[in-house]
């Protein structure tokens, strides 16, 4: 495949996945159709599926553009986060609620996934993939957790999994409400603190250690 062949390759996958973008959150994922975004895109439908396998294939390229640069984030080695977990994971969600905030492309997909999602059948692909990245970051952040109980920096007898809950649900219900209602409250400037006081209660709550 010659240069320009792979550049115009390259050129309109992306434009499909704009398309798949733009549809999704203007009609949901499950109303919008294959067709639909080929038509938004300029593509044929066998373009579609020269670069994707179905539709939740299309949806998790789509996520990945956006996850791809989070995890990022999430994961550049710096000094802080062998040393100071959580702290480093302080800063890694501030800098991700930001992005959400200030990058439209990034707001786009989430408002997809918070609202624009209908989950039905169980064994759909994109509710697979979705399971499978609520699995991954469950393990990510529950190493963290236990990387700081090793270092003294959260009790020895918290309760990781519970620890876990109150992390994940926290970072959630934030997106979501921010999301259903952006004027509500500053994300970008609340988010920070709302986490440290989460970890302030992780340090201190005695109905989170573990019962030995």
């Amino acid at each position: 495949m010659s240069r320009n062949t792979k550049e115009e390759a390259l050129e309109t996958r992306s434009r499909i996945l704009d398309a798949a973008e733009d549809a999704f959150h203007a009609r949901g994922v499950s109303r919008t159709s294959l067709a639909d975004i080929a038509a938004a895109a300029e593509v044929t439908r066998g373009a579609i599926y020269w670069h994707f396998e179905n539709k939740g294939a299309l949806f998790n390229a789509m996520c990945e553009r956006v996850r791809l640069p989070l995890e990022a984030i999430m994961e550049a080695e710096t000094e802080l986060r062998a040393s100071e977990p959580i702290a480093q994971f302080l800063s890694d969600v501030v800098k991700v609620m930001h992005q959400v905030v200030h990058d439209p492309r990034c707001l786009k997909v989430f408002d997809i996934l918070f609202n624009k999602c209908e989950y039905v059948e169980q064994d759909d692909p994109i509710v697979v993939r979705q399971r499978e990245c609520f699995m991954d970051g469950k393990v990510k952040i529950k190493r963290m957790l236990n990387a700081a109980v090793a270092l003294g920096q959260l009790p020895e007898d918290l309760d990781i999994d519970m620890a876990y809950v109150i992390i994940h649900a926290t970072f959630t219900g934030l997106l979501h409400d921010w999301l259903f209602t952006p004027a509500g409250f500053d994300l970008s400037q609340y988010s920070g603190k709302l986490f440290a006081a989460t970890v302030h209660m992780l340090r201190t709550a005695p109905t989170l250690r573990s019962a030995v």
